[in-house]
């Protein structure tokens, strides 16, 4: 075994692991539990220098990180004696933007000799090609509004607080914020429900891909629906789509657009 998850929520790790030849070790966070998995080990981020020390002891040499796991806050009285040189990155990655807490875990698990792989290399089916894979397909407005979203993350992007933004007749109705993509949608104003507005997701500037890949699925299609929105516009070749016919499915059965759109199209 050389393959390790770091395993979030979601399906994402276990697509993954299904993928592999030789079963992968699954790591979660403590109480975080990788649905359809069981872990083989927990850790917190106060027992991080542990964990490097097991992987290495067990012959891991990859890791690979997938799926959601909140931002940590750091206790120091859950310290363990192997991770307590590591407080001072810990501290630096906390005050830092998503892009930067990220890449500063990246280099942990790199310095200590473990190359990070990111999920979509695993699995590279994991990434829709481009392409509208619904039935339904952009009318004018909506190709218009897809223009607006990919300037507008763009302009986020060195801002460092999200992945996605809601268009309606070329109006910003919202932007991801810490919250995710769920709390955009279930906060949105009411003109949303009467716009024929999109989600637009795309990687920032700048994106750690390793580690915080872009991501929706079947959640996502109907949590737009549910928000009154009528298309989901994701970057080709830079969002992975969990269960792409389940998705593509579930946007004819509730008349939304799925679009895996290239930057710059019309």
């Amino acid at each position: 075994m050389t393959l390790a998850l770091i395993a979030g929520r979601g399906h994402l790790p276990s697509e993954v692991a299904e993928a592999q030849d030789v079963p992968p070790l699954v790591c979660a966070y403590e109480g975080v539990d990788p649905e359809g998995l069981t872990a083989d080990l927990t850790f917190r981020l106060e027992t991080l220098g542990t964990l490097l020390v097991q992987l290495g002891e067990l012959g891991v040499t990859q890791v690979c990180f997938c799926g959601g796991i909140d931002r940590p806050q750091l206790d120091p009285s859950k310290l363990d004696t192997e991770t307590m040189a590591l407080v001072p990155l810990f501290q630096k990655a906390l005050a830092a933007g998503d892009n930067g807490a990220l890449q500063i875990l990246k280099e942990i698990f790199e310095q200590t000799g473990f190359s990070v792989i990111a999920a979509d290399q695993l699995v590279p089916d994991l990434v829709a090609p481009p392409g509208v894979l619904s039935e339904a397909w952009p009318d004018a407005q909506m190709r218009r509004d897809a223009a607006r979203g990919e300037a507008v993350l763009a302009g986020l992007a060195p801002l460092d607080i999200g992945q996605a933004c809601v268009i309606g007749k070329e109006q910003v109705l919202g932007v991801e914020t810490m919250g995710g993509t769920d709390h955009l949608l279930s906060t949105l104003p009411p003109v949303a429900r009467t716009a024929n507005a999109i989600l637009c997701k795309g990687p920032k500037d700048g994106q750690i891909r390793e580690i915080d890949m872009p991501t929706i699925g079947p959640n996502t299609i109907t949590a737009a629906h549910e928000a009154g929105l009528a298309g989901v516009i994701v970057d080709a070749g830079d969002v992975i789509i969990l269960d792409s016919d389940r998705c593509a499915q579930l946007a004819d059965d509730l008349g939304l657009v799925l679009w895996s759109r290239r930057g710059g199209e019309g």
